[in-house]
């Protein structure tokens, strides 16, 4: 056995997201896949509250106990009265190295945990604050990648403010007659829906202002197919080898059913039978979309192929899944990267970027005393 000494890696998951389940699941390959004799890890889970539990609060849902239960028991002793109360189980380890936050979806993927992380001046793997942020919200996403002459489909927003302004009919005027209805601010194809008659449209606005204050509308792609991309790196970012996804016809999309619940169904073409032009298109794309909203570490980039072989970017994931279904970690392991190796990869890339970030001077002019 090695005297070397072990870096400490603090794994994150959970969160108040509808990401919950998925996260724990992506926590328990991550566990599983490191390397012991490499790492010390703790865990911290974020409840559905927002509340982080202890590193062994947090073994006992890992090790199959009822989540409520060991949420019920660690709530008896939170004074709710701090307001530190949420995070203050962090500070029971006090010699973490590094963060790996694999909490999907609100407060994981958005720059919540990336700016708590920051604060606590230590490296963690993923994009940084901005980057997540942006990534997050599919709006913004789209508009700087139009600006910046990426392909991505046509689409409106719609708020409760201007819902009135954006009809059925409006929409099909500028969008076709079959659109797609989005949150904003939402993973895993949670609250999306297909929309083809008015009633469909209302319905689906209706169910997708649950989940987000903004919601957009997009124009479909004829026959699609859906692959995917997965990044890895930071100033010199690699893709993967292209993944396909094959959804039964019976399905409208790749939603969160065919996902996690059931996907018995979805085949996975890995790597996908398409030609060198289109793969080598959809690789540069993605690429090039990461490079743009300033993305580090990781990330896994779908896009949606029309008829005629043309690829457009659908949606970028900066904390994609690690199930066992998930394509991120799958796609590397076809383009030459086990699951272990990628770990590691992972964390190297955390403590570079901790480390190049490290050298931005900060000065303090003081101001003459009065």
């Amino acid at each position: 056995m090695s005297t070397e000494k072990k870096i400490h890696v603090g794994l994150l998951f959970g969160g108040n997201s509808s990401e919950h389940d998925v996260s724990k699941r992506s926590a328990h390959n991550i566990f599983d896949a490191m390397d012991k004799e490499r790492y010390e890890v703790s865990l911290f889970m974020v409840t559905k509250d927002g509340y982080l539990l202890s590193d062994a609060s947090s073994r006992r849902i890992f090790d199959g106990e009822s989540e409520d239960k060991v949420v019920a028991d660690a709530m008896k002793s939170v004074d709710k009265g701090n307001p530190l109360s949420p995070i203050l189980n962090l500070s029971e380890q006090k010699d973490i190295d590094v963060y790996f936050p694999i909490i999907h979806g609100n407060l994981g993927e958005d720059g919540t945990i990336q700016g708590l992380l920051r604060l606590l001046q230590k490296p963690y793997v993923g994009s940084g604050i901005l980057a997540s942020a942006v990534s997050f919200d599919k709006d913004t996403t789209k508009q700087l990648l139009t600006h910046n002459g990426i392909r991505n489909t046509k689409y409106v927003v719609v708020t409760p403010e201007n819902r009135g302004d954006y009809s059925y009919d409006v929409c099909r005027e500028l969008l076709g007659e079959l659109m797609f209805l989005k949150p904003a601010n939402q993973g895993s194809s949670v609250g999306i829906h297909k929309a083809t008659n008015a009633q469909e449209f209302e319905t689906g606005l209706d169910d997708a202002f649950r989940y987000d204050f903004k919601v957009l509308v997009e124009q479909s792609i004829e026959q699609p197919e859906e692959v995917e991309v997965s990044i890895l790196g930071n100033r010199s970012p690699k893709a993967s080898k292209v993944g396909r996804i094959i959804v039964p016809k019976s399905d409208a999309f790749y939603d969160y059913n065919n996902k996690f619940v059931d996907a018995s169904g979805v085949q996975f073409e890995l790597p996908a039978s398409i030609s060198s032009e289109l793969s080598d298109e959809v690789q540069q794309m993605a690429l090039d979309a990461f490079r743009v909203l300033g993305c580090c570490g990781l990330a896994r980039i779908d896009f949606l192929v029309d008829h005629n072989k043309v690829p457009y970017l659908s949606e970028i994931n900066t904390l994609p899944g690690f199930t066992n279904i998930s394509l991120y970690p799958q796609l590397w392991e076809v383009s030459g990267i086990s699951y272990e190796r990628l770990i590691d990869q992972l964390i190297d890339l955390a403590f570079e970027e901790f480390n190049r970030r490290s050298k931005i001077h900060y000065d303090f002019t003081p101001l003459d005393a009065e």
